[in-house]
Order: C-alpha cells, then structure tokens, then sequence
C-alpha cells in the first residue's frame, strides 16, 4: 500500500496485528531484531480472556480485572479491553488462529483471579505459538516490508516529534529509517532478572530508547512473577492454567500451603501466590516448592498441556504421577511507555503497544490472560488514530526527571545485573537492598559499541536504574510491588510513578548522569 510511511518494532501479537492493519492504508516497514515471530507472545501458554460465552459479562470481566490492579487500573482501559475484546477475538478466528474446540463450539478454560471461564486456548497450552503463526502467515502474504536480524538503536526527533528510527543489523551496518509515525511494539524486559520466563529478546529496547527519547515511562516498578516456573534452567513455564484445572502447590512435606496466605488458595492473585511460594522455599532452606497435577490424570495432562508435558518428562518428570518443582520468576512488565487510549505515548509520532506499553490495564497487576488481549485491542485503536491530531500532553507535576546511562564507569556482565536486580528489586524489596542496588547501578558504564548485546545491556542498565528509583520512592506495598519494610498499601501512593529523561540536546547524544529530582 503507497500512504504515510510507519514503522512498527517488534513482532509479538502487537507489533503483527499493527502492521497488518496499518499496512491497509499505509506504507508499513516491520522491524525485528530476531527472526520474524521471535516473542513473548510464542511462548504464552496460558491463554487469552475473553467474554465470549452467554453466561460471563464485559461488566464481571471488568471488575475482576480491576480487583487484581490493586487500585492502579484506568477504568475506562479496562473497559475498552473487556468491551471491545470480543471482536478482536473475531479478527483472529476470521485471520485463520484455531482456537480450541470441543464438539465444534469454542472451549474455555478459568483461571486464577477470573470469576468466571473464559480463557479461550490454541493447542491447549500452546496459544501463543497458535497465534502467532497465523498472524506470520498473514503478514509474510501482506505488502508489509520485513526487516529481521535488525536492532533499533534510538528513536530519530525532530523538533520535538518522532521521524523514524537509527538501525544496526548484524553486520554492524548503522541505517536511518524515516517514517510519519513509529509503533513500538518490542515487549518487555524479563532479561533483567536472573530468572525469568521471558525469551532472551525480551530486554526492554523499546522503553529503553523511547526513555532517552523524552517519552514519559509510568509504573516502571511493577514487574509481575509468575509463581510457577520449572525449577529447571531456562524456567520453563509452567501455566496458570494447570492451577485453574485443579493441581495444587505442596510444600516439602507435601502439605498444602497457599490457604495460609489467601482465601483463594492456588486461584489467588499472582502476586499472592508468588509471594505465598517464595516464602514457603525460604523456610523449607530455599528448595523448590511442588505443583500436584497428579489428580488430573496422565491423558488429560497430555492432551490438555502437550507442550508442559513434554518439557517436564525431557527433563525426568512425570508429572501424572509425581508432584514437580516449581519456582517464582519474572514473568511480565506492568509499566511502560506511558500511553493514552489510542496507544499514543507523551511524545508525537511515538505510539506504543503490548507489553511495552503502560495503558492502565492492569494496575499494579496484571490479571491472568489479559496481556495477549491487551495487545490485540491497543494495538487496533493505535493504527484507527495515525494522522489524527495528537493530543497536548499534561505536564505531569509528579514527573521524576532521570538521565541515561552514559559510558564512564564501571563496566558489568548482565549476570551481575540479573542478580541484582533479584536479589534487591524482586519478590521482596527493602530501602536497603534498593539503596545497595541503586549505588551498584549507579557505578557502571554503559557499554560501548554497537553490538547487539551491548546496545541490549545499554538499555538493561537505563531500565534497571528507573524501576530501582521507582521502588525506593514507593514507599508502601501494592501489586507485585512488595516493600518488607512498608508490607501495607498507604493511599498517599494511590497514584502512577512517572519518570522520563531529563532534556536533551538529542536523543543520540546522552548528558550526563545526574541524581533524579522532581518537577
């Protein structure tokens, strides 16, 4: 299609259901650092809500999305996902994704914190996966440009509006990609953790440079842990879903423990059952906790989750007849690039979809199965508002100024980040492992070169700085933001942590690194 050139990055659900729609009426190039598909979207198991059943309700769905957020939620986000969710979910079965049925009519599964079922799946514990080569398949037959194996170093600003994006492929070759608008759509950054359930790509690229941008970032403290990950390298993930079906968590002695932390048990928030788990390991001298499946039988878990059970009997488990161990790990990214309803960021010609993004869905927490949904809505509203006028931007009072990392200083192995940020800015936080993360952070370098994984530790060390800054300052416990030292919610923190970079002559060209302060 010859139009208005847009760029969009990342090729998860959003940056695919983007391109798609936007390629209609625009010239569309697509931009992925790995290969086209290569996200967090392939590896979600879980599922996607929906209200798609006479029984449930866009108004049951909404307040249980509410009730996990922990007071954080936009309404009227959570309102337009639950709304207008049913439709996209239309879009995808019309675009060829093949949801699971049982005797020709959709199936549906329930799981923690959801009222009622309504979690549609594509070959059973593979729905991610199931989406996303469908909506390969669409793209690769589209007019839409492909750019793989390409990195966005920075976003390009001219007088104060977003002009494209500066590239580095692997060869190392830098290029400048022009454009009337970019949607950044490059998912999360589950790398900064030691142990995370993310894919190695997930490293944060896009809020990293929108940050040195001057785009408003909002939330970045709220790192969602999945509480069930395969005590194995690489923390395979272990669904929500199989707790939603019946299995139960067992501690050493086999005894059940979640109950003690919540009424709800298994079906408890997230953050409630991680926490509940993580707990139960330190007092157990920090050996993995056990997932009971054993209940539902050997055919039903093969059927049901192929994808789980292949990986645990890969690794000597056979979880039909033996509880397996399971660990919490950084899972999902509450905060982001701050956005409007129409996926439109504080900065013009800069959009912002998916897990990149901060739209006010899901608060402090996320609930269960959301996150694909979100994707699919914002990611459609955004490409409805190119070329409509861009909304002034309310300079925010509470805004927290904050500079990039810059190159002197200490060079770090991402190891040593990773560990950091686990062991002082995870599960359990306290202003002294904040303050000791913060002044480690705060003596390292970014890394120098063009490489992908310098250019990726660049923007792990700038990510890794703002949400430790934002932990301090939040000085209470809400969501899956858990202060030792403050374990209540204070409503003096009923409100979003907003943060962006201090002004710069160019987003290319970083100042120097300055102690933040507030507007």
């Amino acid at each position: 299609m010859t139009g208005p050139a847009v760029i969009v990055v990342g090729t998860g659900i959003a940056g695919l259901v983007a391109a798609l729609r936007a390629e209609r009426t625009h010239t569309v190039t697509l931009v992925t650092k790995a290969e086209l598909g290569e996200s967090n979207t392939r590896y979600a198991q879980g599922g996607i809500a929906a209200v798609m059943f006479p029984d449930d309700s866009v108004d049951s769905h909404v307040e249980d999305t509410l009730a996990s957020g922990a007071g954080l939620n936009s309404r009227e986000a959570v309102e337009i996902l639950c709304a207008e969710g049913p439709e996209r979910i239309r879009d995808l079965l019309a675009l060829g994704v093949e949801f699971d049925r049982e005797h020709g009519v959709l199936s549906r599964g329930r799981e923690a914190a959801h009222s009622r079922a309504r979690i549609l799946h594509a070959g059973g514990d593979a729905t991610g996966a199931g989406i996303e080569s469908a909506l390969v398949r669409a793209v690769r037959s589209s007019g839409v440009r492909i750019l793989e194996f390409t990195f966005v170093r920075d976003l390009l600003v001219t007088d104060g509006r977003v002009c494209g994006v500066e590239t580095v492929d692997a060869t190392g070759t830098v290029s400048r990609l022009d454009a009337d608008a970019v949607i950044l759509a490059s998912g999360g950054a589950g790398q900064l953790y030691s142990h995370t359930t993310n894919p190695a790509v997930a490293t944060g690229d896009g809020a990293a440079a929108a940050f040195r941008a001057g785009a408003r970032l909002a939330d970045v403290e709220f790192y969602q842990f999945h509480p069930t990950s395969l005590a194995v390298p690489g923390n395979f993930l272990v669904s929500e879903a199989v707790r939603g079906e019946g299995a139960l968590l067992l501690d050493a002695a086999g005894r059940r423990f979640m109950a003690d932390w919540h009424p709800d048990a298994e079906l408890a928030p997230r953050d409630v059952v991680a926490r509940g788990i993580a707990r139960q390991m330190a007092a157990q001298g920090g050996t993995p906790v056990l997932l009971d499946a054993t209940s539902l039988g050997g055919p039903f878990l093969a059927e049901r989750f192929p994808g789980i059970d292949r990986v645990c009997r890969a690794h000597g488990f056979d979880w039909s007849r033996q509880p397996i161990p399971v660990t919490p790990a950084a899972h999902y990214w509450m905060g982001g690039i701050e956005t409007d309803l129409w996926g439109r960021s504080t900065l013009p010609g800069l959009y912002a979809v998916g897990e990149v993004a901060s739209t006010g869905v899901h608060g402090a927490n996320r609930l269960a199965s959301n996150s694909l949904l979100e994707s699919l809505v914002f990611a459609w509203r955004s490409v409805d508002s190119l070329g409509l006028p861009w909304p002034e931007d309310d300079p925010a009072a509470d805004t927290v100024l904050h500079s990039p990392a810059t190159s002197p200083g200490e060079p770090f192995e991402r190891a040593e980040l990773q560990a950091l940020l686990w062991a002082d800015a995870g599960l359990f936080r306290t202003a002294e492992g904040l303050q000791h993360a913060r002044s480690r952070l705060g003596g390292w370098g970014a890394p120098a070169g063009d490489s992908f994984a310098a250019l990726e530790d660049r923007n792990l060390l700038d990510l890794a700085r703002l949400l430790v800054d934002a932990a301090l300052d939040r000085r209470e416990s809400r969501g899956a933001h858990y202060r030792d030292d403050f374990p209540h919610p204070d409503e003096r923190f009923a409100r979003h942590s907003r943060v962006r970079a201090t002004p710069l002559q160019s987003a290319l060209a970083p100042a120097k690194d300055t102690s933040h302060a507030l507007v």
